[in-house]
C-alpha cells in the first residue's frame, strides 16, 4: 500500500481531530439538550397531571359517578389521555390505548405518585401515575413531538459534525500546503542545480522559519559551485599545460613518420605507434578543453546551421545531401553559438561514421521551443542500457566494440551531451526505423 504524503497526512491527521472533537461536542450537546427538553416536559407534565387529577377527584365522590362521563367532562389537551382506576377496573375513552405498566402501577396504589416513558409504535409516551383517596389517577402524555425535534437535533448536530469534519480536511489540505510551499522553492532550486545552474539560491528571509535551512543550502551550493568551479580551473590548466610539450612531441613525431622508411622494421614500428598515440593524446587533450569550455557563456549569433552541417559533411568527404531542412520554408538559421553547434555536428558525424557504419542522414528541424538536430547511422544501434551511459566522459558502452573500432576517449559523445546543456537542450539516442541508431540533440531557443 502506498504511504500517503506529508500533505495527505496532515490533512488526515487534521480531519481525524476534527472528527473526535466535534462528534463528542455534538454528543454532550445531544444529551445536555435532551435532558433539559425531558426535565422541562416532566415539569410541565407533572403539574397539568395534578391539576387533572384534582379536577377529577373533585368529581367522583357519589357511588354512582359515571366515570367516563367526568373524564369526558374536561379536556386535558392534545396528545394528552386521562385514565381512571377504580378498584382494579380502568375507565378510559380510548378503546386500544396503552396498557398501565404493572411496576408504575403497583407504586401508585401504594399511595406514591410516579412516572415512566414507554415507548410504543406511535412513539414514545409519558405515563403519570397520581394517587387519590379511593382511586388512582393516570394520564398518558404523547413524546412523540418532543422526539421528533430531538431526532431533528440530532441530525442537525451530524451534519455539523460532519461539516466541521470537511472543513478541518480542507483546513488541513490549505495549511498543509502552505506549510510545504518553502520546501518547494527548496526542490525547485535542488532541480535548477541538477539542471547545471549552479546561481539557484534560497532567500533566508523569506520565510523565518527556515532560515536556518535556507543558510545551509546555499552554503552547500556555494561550497559544490566553489569545487565544481575549481576542479574546471584545474581542468582546464592542465590541459592547457600540456598543450605545449605535446606540440614538441608531435613535431618530433612528425620528423620520426618523415624519416620512416629510413629506419628499421622494428624502429619504424616503434615509431608509428609514437606517431597514433601522440595523435590520439593531443585529441584527448583537444576533448577536454572542449569539455570545460562548455561551462562558459553561449556567444550568440545568427547561424546556418544548414551551412555549417553541409561543410562538415564536406570535410569527412560525406555527401552533403544527407542533410535535409524539415522546416516549411527550408531555413535553418537558429540563434545560437556558432562554435558550439558546428562541435555538436562534427562530433555527431564522427561518431557515426566511426562507430555507426556511416551517415545515412542529417535532419534540421524546430520543434516546440528546441531545435533539434538528427544524425541516423547504419550501425548496429545502442542497446537500450547503454543510451545514457555512452553520454558520459571516457564511456564508450558495453556494445562499442560491434559499433566499430575503439579508437578514442569517450569524449565525443560526452560533449555533445555538455554542449547540447549549455544551450539548454538535451542529447539522446533512439531506434532508427529499419535499424541503426538516431542521435537527437535538442537546442533550446535562444532569445
Amino acid at each position: 500500500m502506498p504511504r500517503l504524503g506529508l500533505r495527505a497526512r496532515v490533512s488526515t491527521t487534521v480531519a481525524v481531530g476534527a472528527l473526535v472533537l466535534s462528534t463528542a461536542i455534538a454528543t454532550l450537546s445531544y444529551q445536555f439538550i435532551r435532558s433539559s427538553l425531558l426535565d422541562e416536559r416532566r415539569i410541565v407534565v407533572w403539574r397539568t397531571a395534578y391539576y387533572d387529577a384534582s379536577y377529577v377527584e373533585a368529581r367522583i365522590g357519589a357511588p354512582d359517578t359515571d366515570y367516563v362521563q367526568v373524564l369526558s367532562s374536561f379536556n386535558p389537551g392534545r396528545g394528552r389521555t386521562p385514565v381512571l382506576v377504580v378498584a382494579g377496573t380502568p375507565y378510559r375513552l380510548d378503546v386500544a390505548g396503552v396498557d398501565i405498566p404493572r411496576d408504575l402501577a403497583e407504586m401508585v396504589e401504594g399511595g406514591q405518585a410516579a412516572r415512566q416513558i414507554v415507548h410504543t409504535p406511535q412513539g414514545p409516551v409519558m405515563i403519570i401515575g397520581i394517587p387519590l383517596a379511593t382511586t388512582q389517577y393516570y394520564e398518558i402524555v404523547s413524546l412523540r413531538e418532543l422526539d421528533n425535534n430531538l431526532r431533528q437535533i440530532g441530525l442537525v448536530l451530524t451534519l455539523v459534525a460532519g461539516g466541521v469534519t470537511l472543513a478541518a480536511a480542507a483546513l488541513g489540505w490549505y495549511t498543509g500546503r502552505r506549510a510545504l510551499r518553502p520546501l518547494a522553492s527548496v526542490a525547485e532550486a535542488a532541480q535548477g542545480i541538477a539542471a547545471g545552474d549552479l546561481n539557484a539560491r534560497l532567500d533566508p528571509q523569506a520565510e523565518p522559519d527556515l532560515e536556518r535551512l535556507a543558510a545551509s543550502f546555499n552554503n552547500m551550493v556555494d561550497q559544490l559551485q566553489q569545487r565544481i568551479e575549481r576542479d574546471r580551473r584545474f581542468a582546464a590548466d592542465v590541459s592547457h599545460e600540456l598543450r605545449s610539450p605535446l606540440q614538441t612531441l608531435a613535431a618530433a613525431a612528425a620528423v620520426l613518420e618523415r624519416r620512416q622508411e629510413s629506419l628499421d622494421a622494428r624502429t619504424a614500428d616503434a615509431a608509428r605507434l609514437v606517431v597514433e598515440e601522440v595523435d590520439r593524446f593531443q585529441q584527448l587533450v583537444t576533448d577536454l578543453l572542449e569539455i570545460t569550455r562548455a561551462e562558459s557563456e553561449l556567444d550568440l549569433s545568427e547561424v546556418d546551421v544548414l551551412a555549417l552541417a553541409r561543410d562538415q559533411c564536406k570535410r569527412r568527404e560525406i555527401d552533403p545531401d544527407v542533410v535535409t531542412v524539415l522546416n516549411r520554408e527550408g531555413d535553418a538559421t537558429w540563434r545560437a553559438d556558432a562554435r558550439r553547434v558546428e562541435q555538436i555536428l562534427g562530433n555527431l558525424l564522427e561518431n557515426a561514421q566511426r562507430h555507426g557504419g556511416g551517415v545515412v542522414a542529417v535532419r534540421l528541424y524546430q520543434e516546440g521551443g528546441y531545435n533539434v538536430i538528427e544524425v541516423d547511422d547504419d550501425g548496429p544501434g545502442v542497446l537500450p542500457e547503454n543510451r545514457e551511459l555512452i553520454f558520459r566522459p571516457f564511456v564508450r558502452g558495453s556494445n562499442a566494440e560491434r559499433r566499430g573500432d575503439t579508437d578514442g576517449a569517450g569524449l565525443g559523445l560526452a560533449i555533445v551531451a555538455r554542449l547540447a546543456e549549455s544551450h539548454g537542450g538535451r542529447a539522446t539516442v533512439l531506434d532508427r526505423p529499419g535499424g541503426g541508431a538516431r542521435f537527437r540533440v535538442e537546442l533550446g531557443r535562444q532569445s
